[in-house]
């Protein structure tokens, strides 16, 4: 009789590579390695598929998923303009519900039991990766070796050397820990766990310092089409290529480092670094452009739902139906967002300089205070009465006038 199959989220990593090795030792299992490619810099796909093999996988499968990636999970979560506590971009947290759904596809066509991830115990992945799973396919079982295994950075070097699984290149003394993909780039551990500490510089690797950025500010301009960046400086690129381009063009300057203290959904505060000099720099202009298109009803609304849009990507709650409702919002309040924005990338700074759109609800007649001002002015005076009038029954009836007489 045939051992049941896993199929593992592989990043071709430390973690992952041990962990193939560890469930077929002490779960009896045939693992099926499944690397997604979400932007994070893969140069050779073979290689990882190669590697997956070499540590005893059965099978192995390699996705390039950078265009699904940014068409359906970075378009959103930028309609939505979500940001994770005002701040986090939602990089790692935006990919988890993309390879969870490639993990059950590949679960389906291998006929796998279950599905297993390389999460630790006191992350927010093992939560991304579960409750997904349990959303697109309830049945399928979740194995996570390194959270039940509990083992250290340096036992599992020591483990991979024992049994000669072939690993990246790394030494016990590799600081960091590091996640990334297309929408940004996230760094833990080492100095950086000491919240007093200023992270050095080479933990840096899409942004220059502010002190090396150039002494000149570059300035592009960013049309978008119902809500997405469709071109910068009027070439029009597809989604992927163009935040990829933002990115480096924005990195350049020193955009997009964001040094946080953030709380994870398992209740503990970790402090996290991020680079996203284009996932910066595109929500920026967007938010802007949405100031200047949308009304103003239902901007106040949008801009009231958009933290919690992102707390429930952070949360894992990408698959459930809230995030779906949310997702009809904000594609109906997307359908106005039309236009261009101008923007100036100087020493760590995107900043809006000039925005225009045919969709735009600014007018020059009524807005401005020279000859040409088209407001009636006489409306002020029944304007302000009719508004102050409750305050002003509340004041006279209870004589609450905080003591001036």
């Amino acid at each position: 009789m045939s051992k049941p199959r896993i199929v593992l989220a592989y990043s071709g990593g430390l973690d992952t590579s041990v962990a193939i090795q560890w469930m077929k030792e002490h779960k009896d299992v045939e693992v099926v390695a499944c690397a997604v490619d979400v932007g994070q810099g893969i140069d050779d796909l073979d290689e990882i598929r190669q590697r997956a093999l070499d540590c005893g996988a059965v099978d192995s499968v390699v996705v390039d998923a950078r265009d699904e990636f940014a068409t359906d999970f970075i378009a959103p979560a930028l309609k939505a303009n979500a940001m994770y506590m005002g701040k986090y971009p939602l990089v790692s947290a935006l990919s988890r519900p993309l390879i969870v759904k490639h993990l059950v596809r590949v679960a389906r066509e291998t006929g796998a039991a279950g599905v297993a991830h390389g999460s630790t115990g006191k992350g927010n992945d093992q939560v991304r990766f579960e409750v997904g799973t349990m959303c697109l396919a309830p049945d399928l079982e979740t194995i996570a070796p390194i959270r039940e295994w509990a083992l250290t950075r340096d036992a599992a070097i020591d483990y991979a050397a024992e049994r000669g699984i072939p690993i990246p290149a790394m030494t016990k003394k590799s600081p960091y820990s590091i996640d990334e993909n297309a929408w940004g780039r996230t760094a833990e551990c080492g100095i950086l766990e000491d919240p007093w500490a200023a992270p050095p510089e080479d933990v840096f690797e899409r942004t220059v310092s502010v002190k090396d950025a150039p002494d000149e500010p570059e300035e592009v301009v960013i049309a978008f089409r119902d809500g997405l960046p469709v071109s910068l400086d009027g070439r029009e690129l597809p989604l992927a290529e163009l935040v990829a381009e933002m990115d480096r063009r924005a990195g350049a300057h020193g955009v997009g480092r964001i040094d946080m203290i953030e709380d994870r959904l398992v209740g503990i505060k970790s402090r996290e670094i991020y680079e996203c000099p284009g996932a910066i720099t595109l929500l920026t202009a967007h938010r802007d452009l949405e100031d200047l298109c949308l009304e103003q009803e239902l901007a106040e609304h949008k801009r009231a739902e958009e933290g919690r849009y992102a707390q429930l990507i952070y949360n894992g709650l990408w698959w459930g139906p809230l995030k779906k409702a949310l997702d009809a919002f904000m594609e109906e309040a997307n359908s106005y967002v039309s236009g261009e924005v101008r923007v100036q990338l100087y020493k760590g700074a995107a900043s809006v300089v000039g925005r225009r759109s045919d969709a735009g609800l600014y007018d020059f007649g009524l807005a401005t205070y020279d000859v040409h001002d088209q407001f009636d002015q006489s409306l002020g005076e029944g304007f302000v009465k009719l508004w102050g009038l409750p305050l002003k029954s509340w004041a006279a009836k209870t004589g609450r006038t905080d003591g001036v007489t």
